[in-house]
């Protein structure tokens, strides 16, 4: 096994099984063996046993792993499906991605204590050292305030945990309400202080409606702007009345707080009998250590990047005003469930504006939905045209307009802007193309446009858009149209396609061939655009019912100089599993130069089970390869497959 000639073969299903139960030992028992030894193994060899590795043993190995030129990605991915479920869609595709939300998925239901259902090989250890593995790796903290228990625990016994965490974790996601008039909301609060502005946290993630919570993270974290309300929490305190209100929590039992550091319970109801306080120093007081008590004068973090779920427009109010004094803030996320009401846009515009016009402003990433109208999009552009990133999300539910007088300057007036990355989301009967085209027009320097669920008036073509990107974004490296009618655009596309800078191209749900009778033709035409693309990366065709002319994708890595993709999405294209085999066939004579991160999910591989693990067996010699998600049974399932 040692001779660097060795090359696999066609292996019989009895040597399949003699590998499996091979790679099993070594997994049970890689205590014992000598790790030096075992990594010496052939590169092959060694990319086939990463997916039978346990969680301990990826996180260990992958260091010297990755020094032989191996990926993790297939062991982290099969970690994933034993959390989730093989049937579960996992749409990470590099490895540190899939680490991480395994490792985050893994921290957060032991921290908190749930019981969880891990049942995989891969999952098989519940110890503090494993909590303490997985924090090392983890970025994102998920605070459940209504969950006391552990956090009281995180505040007093768990002390070292929580200075590592203050280490280790960037971003802090809020899950549950906070109450800020009941005693217990003090400790999430306190865990809140200690990693935004003692830790490195630079990151909120607000999933919860609660204004007076979010002006409490943003007090003194950026903005200048103080809620008078919070104001007069700040100075003066909850009164007991207030605080006396009921608490909830995940657990029905009561564990005795260790003595080792202050009683956190005793505190609490000590503060409760006085009065109450949010300020964050007052906290960092009260939850010290008696032995040890704090006399320094707590930092104060910088919020750089807020994301918020569920923006009611109480928040969006909020973040108006705070807005023009937030210097520090690079990126902002809001998103609503219903469409933000014009006057809210409007005034949060206004605030923009006076923001970008500070020469302190740092605000470069924008993402905001749901925007009541297309026009929206070039109102925010002009309200900061210093932004680099911009995502939205449109949903018109009227047919009507803002009043062109509102945003539109004559054409000729209108500057260039640095834009870089733009991402435009409708949901509408009809897009105002122009618009669309006019952004695209004045952002030159564009290099990612990712645009979906576009529908042209009649009298209008989407060739329009593609010839605008062919003829004006020279730079784009990423490419992703989503949602569109596309069947008449083959040409527009090919010259698209000439662009030698494109990294990634999406072209998902497009109906790329539905009006061609030679839909393989089609398809051959598209590749060979494609091969002549020296860097594309990332290639995606889901959602475009390629079915039996799958295999036409095996072309790209034919000839002399085969097609440097890494990735390439062919989801949701009722490939069955004799089309697969076929697929699978001509990919073993067209080899791919690296190893191939193939996503075949949502197809419909249980209709012939054996055929479609026979075509995955040849698949996972070069690739890694994702599957699961399609039902046969499932009568939405049955529908799509018939359109």
């Amino acid at each position: 096994m040692h001779n660097a000639t060795w090359k696999p073969k066609q292996r019989t299903q009895h040597e399949l099984c003699l590998k499996q139960l091979c790679f099993h030992a070594v997994r049970e028992h890689i205590a014992t063996l000598d790790t030096k030894a075992l990594l010496d193994l052939p590169v092959v060899l060694l990319e086939d046993l990463v997916p039978h590795l346990t969680v301990w043993q990826l996180n260990k190995l992958q260091p010297a792993l990755n020094h032989r030129g191996i990926s993790t990605l297939s062991g982290w991915v099969r970690v994933l499906q034993d959390i989730n479920g093989p049937q579960q869609s996992i749409v990470l595709y590099t490895e540190e991605e899939a680490k991480h939300e395994a490792m985050r998925i893994i921290f957060t239901s032991r921290f908190y204590g749930f019981i969880d259902d891990f049942t995989g090989s891969t999952l098989h250890s519940d110890t503090p050292s494993f909590l303490w593995m997985a924090a090392a790796c983890i970025k994102e903290f998920v605070l459940m305030a209504k969950c006391h228990k552990p956090l009281q625990r995180l505040a007093a016994g768990q002390r070292p945990l929580l200075e590592l965490l203050e280490k280790r974790i960037q971003s802090v996601g809020i899950s549950q309400s906070i109450d800020m008039s009941n005693r217990m909301s003090q400790i999430s609060l306190y865990v809140l202080h200690r990693l935004l502005d003692h830790g490195r946290a630079e990151e909120v993630a607000v999933h919860v409606q609660c204004p007076m919570v979010l002006a409490w993270l943003l007090h003194r974290r950026g903005s200048q702007y103080v809620m008078p309300e919070l104001d007069r929490n700040m100075l003066s305190c909850i009164s007991q009345a207030t605080s006396a209100s009921t608490y909830t929590s995940c657990s029905e039992e009561h564990d005795v707080i260790p003595r080792k550091r202050s009683n956190i319970g005793s505190v609490l109801t000590e503060a409760d009998k006085g009065k109450l306080t949010v300020d964050p120093q007052a906290l960092c007081q009260t939850f010290a250590a008696y032995d040890v008590p704090s006399t320094k004068i707590c930092p104060w973090g910088q919020i750089r990047r807020l994301k918020i779920s569920r923006c009611s427009s109480d928040s969006l109010r909020l973040l108006s005003a705070a807005l023009p004094t937030f210097f520090c803030l690079h990126s902002l996320t809001l998103h609503s469930f219903s469409n933000f009401k014009d006057t809210d846009v409007l005034d949060f515009a206004r605030a923009l504006k006076q923001l970008s016009e500070s020469s302190l402003s740092s605000l470069r990433d924008l993402s905001i939905g749901i925007l009541p109208y297309t026009s929206f999009l070039e109102i925010l552009l002009n309200a900061n045209p210093k932004v680099m990133s911009l995502h939205v999300e449109i949903q018109t539910l009227t047919c009507g307009q803002l009043p062109q007088k509102l945003f539109r300057s004559a054409e000729s007036e209108l500057p260039a802007m640095p834009l870089e990355k733009l991402t435009v989301k409708l949901a509408e009967i009809q897009t105002d193309l122009q618009v669309v085209i006019s952004v695209l027009k004045r952002c030159p320097h564009l290099t990612s446009f990712h645009v979906a669920g576009m529908r042209p008036p009649g009298g209008f073509s989407l060739g329009q858009l593609l010839t605008t990107l062919s003829e004006v974004n020279l730079c784009l490296t990423s490419l992703s149209l989503e949602d569109m009618k596309l069947c008449d655009c083959l040409p527009a596309i090919l010259t698209l396609l000439s662009n030698p800078k494109l990294e990634e191209v999406r072209f998902s749900d497009c109906r790329l061939f539905e009006k061609g009778t030679e839909k393989e033709d089609g398809l051959k035409q598209l590749v060979v655009a494609l091969k002549n693309l020296p860097s594309l990366q990332t290639l995606s065709l889901a959602q475009n019912r390629l079915a039996k002319n799958a295999h036409v994708l095996a072309e790209l890595f034919s000839g002399s100089s085969p097609s440097s993709v890494k990735l390439l999405d062919i989801s949701s294209n009722f490939i069955k599993p004799a089309d697969l085999l076929k697929f699978a066939k001509r990919l073993q004579t067209h080899r791919p130069p690296h190893r191939l991160t193939l996503d075949l999910r949502m197809n419909p591989g249980d209709r012939d089970p054996d055929t479609w693990n026979t075509a995955l067996r040849k698949l996972h010699l070069f690739c890694v390869v994702l599957v699961g998600g399609w039902k046969s049974t499932d009568s939405m399932v049955d529908h799509v497959s018939n359109m």
